[in-house]
This record gives C-alpha cells, sequence and structure tokens, in this order.
C-alpha cells in the first residue's frame, strides 16, 4: 500500500501471549516515512513476525478492520472451506503451535527471532471437519463475550467500591 504523507494512519499492534490486538495512536504518512504498511481487514490472521513464537498471534475484529500494520506483520487469510482463522490463531497458541513457531523462529537478539515465511508454510496444522471449525469459532465468540462482559463488571464495581466505602464510615448505609 502507498503511504500518503499527507493522510492519518490507525497502526495495529498485536499483543503477545494470545492477547489480541491492540489500537494504536493514530500517526501522519509523514512520520511513517519509508515504512510499508498494509492495510488490515477483519478476519485477518496476524502473526507478528518477531514475537509469533511467543503467542503473537490474533485474529482481526470488526474494530481493527481498515487499521494498517507494518512490514513486521504477517496476514493470512485461510482457503475458504478449509480453514477459519479462529481456529488457526487457537492452534497457533496451543502449546503444539507454540513450539511450531518456536522452530519456525531462528534465534536474534534477546527476544527478538523472526519467523521465517518459508518455515511457516512448512508447518502442518491439524484441520478438523469445517463445519466444526465454525462451531468452534462460534463457541470461541461466546466465551469472548462473556471475558469482555466480566471485565466491564469488574471495572464498574471498581468504581463503585470508593463510595461504597465513603457512605459506609459516614453511616448513610
Amino acid at each position: 500500500m502507498a503511504v500518503d504523507p499527507a493522510r492519518e494512519y490507525y497502526e495495529l499492534g498485536i499483543r503477545s501471549f494470545g492477547n489480541g490486538t491492540v489500537h494504536k495512536a493514530p500517526v501522519t504518512g509523514a512520520s511513517l516515512g519509508a515504512k510499508r504498511v498494509f492495510e488490515i481487514k477483519r478476519d485477518d490472521l496476524l502473526l507478528n513476525i518477531v514475537f509469533a513464537w511467543e503467542g503473537a498471534v490474533a485474529v482481526a475484529r470488526a474494530e481493527d478492520d481498515g487499521r494498517v500494520g507494518s512490514h513486521r506483520f504477517l496476514t493470512c487469510v485461510p482457503a475458504p472451506g478449509l480453514a477459519t482463522p479462529a481456529y488457526l490463531c487457537f492452534h497457533f497458541l496451543t502449546e503444539a503451535g507454540l513450539r511450531q513457531l518456536g522452530e519456525a523462529s531462528p534465534g536474534g537478539a534477546g527476544r527478538n527471532r523472526t519467523l521465517g515465511l518459508k518455515a511457516l508454510e512448512r508447518i502442518k496444522v491439524p484441520v478438523p471437519a469445517f463445519s466444526k471449525q465454525v462451531w468452534f469459532g462460534q463457541l470461541l465468540e461466546r466465551l469472548d463475550s462473556v471475558r469482555r462482559l466480566q471485565v466491564l463488571s469488574d471495572t464498574r464495581l471498581d468504581a463503585l467500591l470508593p463510595s461504597i466505602l465513603d457512605k459506609a464510615f459516614r453511616g448513610e448505609l
């Protein structure tokens, strides 16, 4: 994708340890300079090639659609009817999948272990029936909804606690 120096771009990051994506602050095309970027689409399987070995793998969500990723990201789109992005992401976050990504990522400086594209292509992933992958993906979506509700509930409860304590100490409860 050609970068327009006058345009604003919304970058996406990938958290390690299977913790999904993160939205970065907008940047101008001029600040991107010669950095190669590509547009991310919902349901893309995303791998951070430097940290894939430690679970920097995610599936782009609806709110990620249209953001950009850097040259350090790899976007995969599974063959229709063969595999779902959610299933592949789940596999790569299992112990076996992380081991495969680790073997495909030779050592480097510190934690930087770059995933080799040819090595990634050689990884064998067990592929259950597509209908089972779709069902499993729906189950994962429901689980994600429950997790989001839990975070929202925790946040609301944390916000109420000081008020409740204040009223309790004033004898207003």
